[in-house]
């Protein structure tokens, strides 16, 4: 398809993936492509809404993890134990949450990671350029506002799908 990989960050047996820009469905089917290339299973947080039959069945055969937003649940608390009781494990997680513009970035990512002690990749895809890269590990340290600023200006240059739907907010 033309794209290029430019991964210079080491992967370790447990991580949380960062991805962003999330503008369009096609980068999840990028994502899928780019595991499956690398033989890498990799979850992913969905809204519950794309659970239904039949899709379901196949989006949790892949690793999928549906989110029910409406209800308030201790999901980073959930997912951080599982991620420490596992020998392995890999999430995938885009920040903006929606494929609308979004500068209020979630910060669950952040959390799970926290919580289970997980290294965070920071996994860019550019459309205008054809490139899926990850040259950068954030360690969590519990400066949230710090590092959330460090990890939206990694991610600026990054030109997603539908590059109108992209945005990292008023980051100083």
């Amino acid at each position: 398809m033309g794209w290029t990989v430019h991964v210079t960050e080491d992967h370790p047996d447990k991580f949380i993936i960062c991805l962003a820009p999330h503008t369009s469905n096609w980068d999840f089917m990028m994502g899928q492509l780019y595991s499956g290339a690398f033989g890498l299973k990799i979850g992913f947080l969905m809204k519950k809404e794309w659970f239904f039959w039949p899709l379901g069945v196949l989006f949790r055969r892949l690793g999928g993890i549906p989110v029910y937003r409406q209800k308030h649940t201790s999901m980073t608390d959930t997912i951080a134990k599982t991620a420490m009781e596992a020998r392995e494990f890999r999430l995938c997680i885009t920040p903006e949450g929606t494929r609308s513009p979004n500068p209020e970035w979630k910060k669950g990512f952040y959390v799970i990671a926290q919580k289970a002690g997980l290294p965070i990749l920071l996994y860019g895809l550019d459309y205008e350029r054809r490139l899926i890269e990850c040259t950068k590990t954030i360690i969590p340290n519990g400066d949230l506002e710090g590092q959330m600023k460090e990890i939206k200006l990694y991610f600026k240059e990054y030109k997603g799908k539908v590059p109108n739907n992209f945005t990292i907010g008023d980051v100083r």
